[in-house]
């Protein structure tokens, strides 16, 4: 289905895309958030929704990513980031996550932490280049999977 989309666009999210959200959410992780969990933070002032929604030259549009970012006082934390597994390895999370750190160094944030799993090498690599360093871990925060321990890397960027 290659030639069927006309364009790709970063979108603000609302309580409407949840739906959307969860099952994106739900195809990239083992620990799934629902609709209602998507539709609470996404009411929430202090949360930003950025949504990557693709449309088609017949008028169909769909989300293929998102992230969502909170902001507490000048610092921000990415509560999760997902690209629909079909659509990886196109740029789209680190669109996402650029977009990301523009509006929070427009909001004034000096500094943006995340969480991910230490055997998530693609997104660990992704987050390095774009200026994040080990500042810790957390033992045993995700299930376990096979080889894997479930240990999840701080990660912390300075926006400004």
């Amino acid at each position: 289905m290659i030639g069927l989309w006309a364009r790709t666009t970063l979108v603000n999210l609302a309580a409407r895309d949840a739906e959307q959200l969860a099952e994106i959410h739900a195809a990239a992780f083992a620990r799934t958030w629902s609709a209602h969990d998507f539709a609470l933070l996404l009411a929430e002032r202090n949360v930003i929704g950025i949504g990557l929604r693709r449309e088609s030259w017949f008028r169909g549009r769909r989300i293929v990513g998102f992230v969502l970012v909170r902001i507490a006082a000048d610092e921000a934390e990415i509560l999760t980031i997902a690209v629909h597994p079909y659509e990886r390895r196109r740029g789209y999370g680190r669109l996402l996550m650029e977009e990301a750190l523009r509006r929070l160094y427009r909001e004034r944030v000096a500094t943006c932490f995340l969480e991910v799993d230490r055997e998530n090498g693609a997104a660990v690599g992704l987050y390095r280049t774009l200026g994040y360093d080990v500042v810790g871990e957390r033992k045993r925060y995700y299930p376990a999977t096979g080889s894997g321990e479930g240990t999840a890397l701080v990660m912390r960027a300075q926006v400004r």
